[in-house]
This record gives structure tokens, C-alpha cells and sequence, in this order.
């Protein structure tokens, strides 16, 4: 479906993608405050606040997407992941969706990137994805006796190390929660190497295509030429012809 056919959840996509960026990135400051100071007490209602309506937001944003969709059964079926991300994180467990929805909507502003972009789009996904991961990861792992991870920097290189598929094994997640976000982390890593892949092949085959190009145009200019020194030969061999003497004796 061509985004022509939805010019009301266009203008709504246009005018909520910047102000869902900010919310977006005012959403990962507080969770971070909440995880990364260990937060208590009247800090942590008020992190959890923030969060909360923010939440409300991307929810608002679910919402009034689907309201000015014109096909809604086609977009609730293409936009299931969505759908998730803003109903099960209402359970305590399941909070590690939200972040989910973050990188969504971060993702939503960079387009359609170009060839020359993607490898700083790829970085930047990645190192949010880390950090996310990590801030997830501590989440979850911290209140856990069997835990190994129990700061944000064992965190951070938890899952640096999972989503290279490197995993040393020195921390691993105790919790339930841990290891699905090991599995996302994972998940995601093979989508970086793919994409990184792709980019590099992309690049390969759009220098190689250049180039043949390149060499198609020097063939076809020497065919030109050879075709011109025919034709001025062939004038020339007319003009000898016709006056027996080349070039022509004026009397």
C-alpha cells in the first residue's frame, strides 16, 4: 500500500517524528537514571513517573495511528510488534519492551537510509542496542543473588561481548529476563553483521558495475572513432578518385 493511499496517517507520521524523537530520548535519560543510579525513594517515583507518561505517549501515538489508518486490519497486522511493545510492558516483567519501542521510534526518524549513511546508521544502532541491552540487563540481574552482574560497566560489556556472538562466558544473566534479553542482543547482532554485509557487498557490486560502465563507454568511444576514420577515409578515397591528384591542383 503506497503511503499516498493514508494521507491522514502520513501528515500524523510527519508532525509526531520529531517531538517522538525527544520523547523518545527523554524516555532512555530517565530509565537510565532509574538503573543506572539504583534509584530510591522519592528519585525513583519520580523516574518512574516520567517513564509512565512517556509511556502514555508512544500509547497515545498507537492509537492514533490506528484511528487514521484507512485499512486498519491491514495495519494492525503489520504493525503486531507495536501492538506488543505498548501492551505487555503494563506487566512489571515484560518492561524490558519498552526499550523495544524506543530503538522503533528512533529508527522512524533516520528514513530510508542512503548507501553512504548506512554504515553511521549501523554504528549508531548497534551501540544503542549495547546500551539498551545493558541497562535492561542490570535491570533485571541486579536484585538477583546468583547474578554476576551487578554494575552498569559489567553490564555493558555483557552485552558487547553477546551481541558480537563472542560470549567469554565470564557474566551470564541468572534471570529469565536476563536471558531474553541475551536472546534479543543476539538477535540483534546478527542483523548488524548481515546488514554490514549487505553494505559491504552493495559496495562491491556498485564499484564493479561503475567500472565495467566506465570501460562499456572507453569501448564504445574507440568504436566511434574507428567508425569516423572509416568514413574520412572513405571521403577521402571519393575525393582522390574525382580529381586524380590529392589534394587537388588549382590552375
Amino acid at each position: 500500500m503506497h503511503p499516498s493511499s493514508e494521507p491522514g496517517l502520513l501528515r500524523w507520521q510527519q508532525k509526531t517524528e520529531w517531538p517522538l524523537t525527544v520523547v523518545a530520548i527523554l524516555f532512555l535519560v530517565a530509565y537510565s537514571w532509574e538503573v543506572i543510579g539504583d534509584l530510591s525513594g522519592c528519585n525513583r517515583r519520580v523516574a518512574e513517573w516520567m517513564i509512565n507518561v512517556i509511556w502514555a505517549l508512544f500509547a497515545l501515538d498507537y492509537v492514533a495511528r490506528f484511528v487514521l489508518a484507512n485499512q486498519k486490519k491491514r495495519f494492525f497486522t503489520h504493525h503486531l510488534l507495536d501492538l506488543v511493545v505498548v501492551v505487555l510492558p503494563l506487566l512489571r516483567p515484560l518492561r524490558l519492551l519498552r526499550l523495544v519501542a524506543l530503538v522503533g521510534v528512533l529508527q522512524r526518524t533516520t528514513g530510508v537510509a542512503l548507501r553512504g549513511r548506512i554504515a553511521i546508521y549501523t554504528g549508531g544502532a548497534a551501540a544503542l542496542t549495547v546500551y539498551v541491552g545493558a541497562l535492561a540487563a542490570l535491570d533485571a540481574e541486579r536484585g538477583e543473588p546468583d547474578s554476576v552482574i551487578k554494575t552498569f560497566s559489567e553490564a555493558l560489556w555483557w552485552a558487547f561481548v553477546t551481541i558480537t556472538t563472542v560470549g567469554y562466558g565470564d557474566y551470564s544473566p541468572a534471570t529469565a529476563t536476563g536471558r531474553a534479553v541475551a536472546v534479543f542482543l543476539m538477535i540483534g547482532g546478527i542483523a548488524v553483521i548481515g546488514v554490514v554485509t549487505a553494505t559491504l557487498a552493495s559496495w562491491i557490486v556498485g564499484t564493479v558495475a561503475e567500472d565495467n560502465e566506465e570501460q562499456a563507454a572507453s569501448r564504445q568511444q574507440v568504436k566511434e572513432l574507428h567508425e569516423e576514420v572509416r568514413l574520412l577515409r572513405g571521403e577521402l578515397a571519393n575525393l582522390t578518385s574525382q580529381s586524380g591528384t590529392w589534394p587537388p591542383v588549382e590552375n
